[in-house]
């Protein structure tokens, strides 16, 4: 599938873009996670849709002019809005973990933009009962992290989030020597976006204006963002979708991700 790359001028930055396809306009967005993350599931989705995806700000080729200003979702929501203006909206718009908090902000701030939002596994810590316990944790892992305890800093987020890694493995992810791109981005991460993102506070109330599809990877039971997303479900009054995989199940199969999520794209 022929894809095109592009960059968009912003007012503090550049958003580096790819299209795919033709037909209704699907964005697809992770954040932290990249326009390479999604490619795979875009080019199954091109035959029937025009698939944008995107680098989110401060991260690869979506470089700030000030490199240790914050990503906020307000601010990623900004950045998605203009996209879509500049391709022609309005967009049905997938968003997974940092980058479904950045689809609700879309949502919320310019909601003539989105037809509808599919929002996996968003992890809004502020929906909890146990909130502030929530974002103490998060406070502290990203401080273990910026102090220099790398390993640590992982091995905390892990816990918060129910994730157990096979023995051995958080070493070959986060040890040893790494891309320099892929380290820099994830400093930009902890240092910048991890804290405004679980932080951020929806209004509920505005976002029952817009078609809000909260989806949850089936082998996702018990995890943390199981239960935000399942707490944002109640709080629209809506039933949460269960996708295929686990939190990554459309990076990690996206064949087998694909069927779950044309039909809910086919529902909008």
């Amino acid at each position: 599938m022929e894809t095109t790359a592009k960059t968009l001028d912003t007012a503090d930055g550049i958003v580096y873009y790819e299209l795919r396809g033709a037909g209704p306009l699907v964005v697809l967005v992770g954040s932290p996670m990249d326009a390479d993350s999604f490619a795979p599931l875009a080019d199954l989705l091109a035959s029937d849709y025009t698939v944008l995806t995107t680098d989110p700000r401060g991260h690869r080729r979506s470089p700030l002019d000030d490199p240790n200003h914050d990503s906020r979702p307000e601010h990623r929501a900004g950045d998605l809005a203009a996209l879509i203006k500049a391709v022609g909206g309005p967009a049905i718009v997938f968003g997974s973990s940092g980058g479904a908090v950045s689809a609700l902000a879309l949502a919320q701030e310019y909601p003539e933009l989105v037809r509808a939002v599919i929002a996996h596994e968003p992890p809004l810590l502020n929906l909890l009962d146990d909130s502030a316990e929530q974002l103490a944790i998060s406070a502290d892992l990203c401080a273990t992290y910026l102090s220099g305890d790398v390993l640590g800093g992982w091995r905390k987020f892990f816990a918060q989030a129910n994730l157990e890694l096979p023995d051995g493995m958080l070493e070959l992810m986060f040890g040893g020597e790494r891309d320099p791109q892929a380290v820099a981005d994830e400093e930009y991460w902890f240092a910048h976006e991890f804290a405004w993102t679980v932080g951020w506070q929806p209004d509920l109330g505005v976002l029952r204006n817009t078609r809000i599809v909260p989806g949850i990877g089936v082998e996702s039971a018990g995890q943390l963002c199981e239960r935000t997303t399942s707490a944002l479900a109640a709080g629209l009054g809506v039933a949460p979708v269960r996708f295929p995989g686990d939190h990554t199940g459309f990076a990690e199969d996206p064949n087998g991700f694909l069927p779950a999520l044309r039909a809910v794209l086919a529902d909008i």
